[in-house]
Parts: structure tokens; C-alpha cells; sequence
């Protein structure tokens, strides 16, 4: 595959969402699971029941970033068995029948254990369309940026709410793909409100950039997409719908996640 090809599967998806004057729903699963094969099955209905990205958290023991809601599901995945080389394997297989732009977000460690060059390597021979390692700041990440430019692997940067000016400016200088804006300050779970400030934060550094802007951290509900929506190129929703993988299984748990996301892309329409 060529290496713009999988860089513009994230840019076209993007492209396509604000030609339609809509935002992108991004939703988060932890790849694995509760293991690689439903992960597998999961991807393609997810991408039709309106996922117009989907992030892949690679499972890790030490989640620091991780609400109690993820963190139990890197734990039943890496009970599975999961590894980075079989979700890379497994990405291959999905990209025989699904081209829906797929990330892989988690921590420098497991990269580093499996060889960061052999990482971005296979990754990107996978059908991989970008990387966000919470952990791997923009300071620290040249090395890493090089390997990943040189593949067309898009390096996605957080910003939070406590960024200063100088690492709002490093991110939009550093990052491609897209940028995360990490609604809240803390770790991932759903929330009943979100803080306020957020709108005017996001409209403020989309004025600053051309990369599409997205939150998330916190986003649960169709009416928080919404709102979100209104302003964000993208919105990410994850615990909300990782939380589904605790109660449910099999067909039951296809129908749920599967309603849940065509839910979250009804609600961020109502909000546009």
C-alpha cells in the first residue's frame, strides 16, 4: 500500500465529514477485547453503524491515563493473550474487508519492548493510519515522528486544558493527522457534565491551526457529542462504550455497541 494512501484515509474521512457540514465520530474500543476475534468482527460494524474513525487501544499493565472503565478492559484483553504483534496482525486481516481510518493509541513501553523502527514498520504494512502514545510527549517524540513520517503514519499529539501557549504552539507545529484536545483534566471516564470552557478552548486553537481539532476524555452522551459537535471537527467517545464490553457479549454485544454509536452520530447531527 502507498504510504499516502494510508495518511489520506485519515485526511479524506476528515475532508468527507466537513463536506457534508458535519464532525467526525470517533470512538474508542481496547483492542483484544475480550479478545483479538471479536475485535476483528467489531471494527466493520462499527464503521457502519457510523464510527468515521476508530482508535485502538493497545492494552497495557501500568494504564496511567486510564479511568477504571479502560483499565479493566486492558486487563481482560491482556488476560486473552493480547499482544502488539497480533493486533498488528489482526489490523492486516481487517483491511480486506474495511478501509475505516484505524489508530492506535496507548504507551510508549509496548512500542519500545517490541522495537520502535520494526513498530512503525509493521505497523504501517498493517494498514495502520496513525499513532497517539499518551506518554511519548512532542519534546520526545523526533525520533519517533521521523520513523513514522518516512512510513506515512500520522503522529497525534494531546492537548489539555493546562497546555500553555508554548506546547499549543509545539503540538500544531509537531503533530499531523489530527489533534487531541483532552476535555478535562485527569483520567478517561465518562462524565455527566462537561466543563464549559471547553467550547471556547476548541473554537480558540482551531482558529490557530488547519489540523482538525477533537475532543475527548469525558464524552458520554449523544447530547455532549452534540454540543461538542457543534464546534470540534471530531469528537472521541470511548468509556461509554468500552463500559458495554463489561455487561454484554457475542450478538448482544454487537447490538449494543452497534446502537450506542449510531446513537452518538444522531445526537452530534441534532447538535450541527
Amino acid at each position: 500500500m502507498d504510504r499516502s494512501e494510508r495518511m489520506g484515509r485519515i485526511d479524506e474521512t476528515f475532508g468527507r465529514v466537513r463536506s457534508e457540514g458535519s464532525s467526525a465520530l470517533i470512538t474508542f474500543i481496547t483492542a483484544g477485547d475480550p479478545d483479538l476475534a471479536a475485535t476483528e468482527r467489531l471494527i466493520p460494524l462499527m464503521a457502519g453503524a457510523g464510527a468515521d474513525i476508530i482508535e485502538l487501544g493497545v492494552p497495557f499493565s501500568d494504564p496511567m491515563a486510564d479511568g477504571p472503565t479502560i483499565q479493566r478492559a486492558s486487563e481482560r484483553a491482556l488476560h486473552a493473550g493480547t499482544t502488539l504483534e497480533a493486533i498488528l496482525e489482526m489490523v492486516s486481516r481487517v483491511r480486506l474487508v474495511s478501509q475505516v481510518p484505524l489508530v492506535l493509541m496507548g504507551y510508549f513501553n509496548p512500542v519500545m519492548q517490541y522495537g520502535v523502527e520494526r513498530f512503525v514498520r509493521d505497523a504501517a504494512g498493517a494498514g495502520v493510519d496513525g499513532v497517539l502514545l499518551v506518554d511519548l510527549p512532542p519534546e520526545e517524540a523526533a525520533g519517533f515522528k521521523k520513523l513514522a513520517d518516512a512510513e506515512g503514519l500520522a503522529t497525534i499529539f494531546l492537548l489539555t486544558p493546562t497546555s500553555d501557549n508554548a506546547r499549543i504552539e509545539q503540538v500544531l507545529r509537531f503533530g499531523n493527522g489530527f489533534l487531541y484536545y483532552v476535555s478535562v483534566t485527569g483520567v478517561t471516564g465518562a462524565r455527566q457534565q462537561l466543563a464549559g470552557s471547553v467550547l471556547d478552548r476548541v473554537t480558540e486553537i482551531r482558529q490557530r491551526t488547519a489540523m482538525p481539532v477533537v475532543v475527548g476524555f469525558g464524552v458520554s452522551t449523544p447530547e455532549q457529542a452534540g454540543q461538542l459537535a457543534a464546534q470540534a471537527d471530531g469528537v472521541v467517545v470511548g468509556s461509554a462504550l468500552v463500559k458495554l464490553f463489561e455487561e454484554y457479549r457475542g450478538e448482544e454485544l454487537e447490538k449494543r455497541l452497534t446502537a450506542g454509536i449510531a446513537d452518538l452520530k444522531k445526537g452530534m447531527a441534532v447538535g450541527l
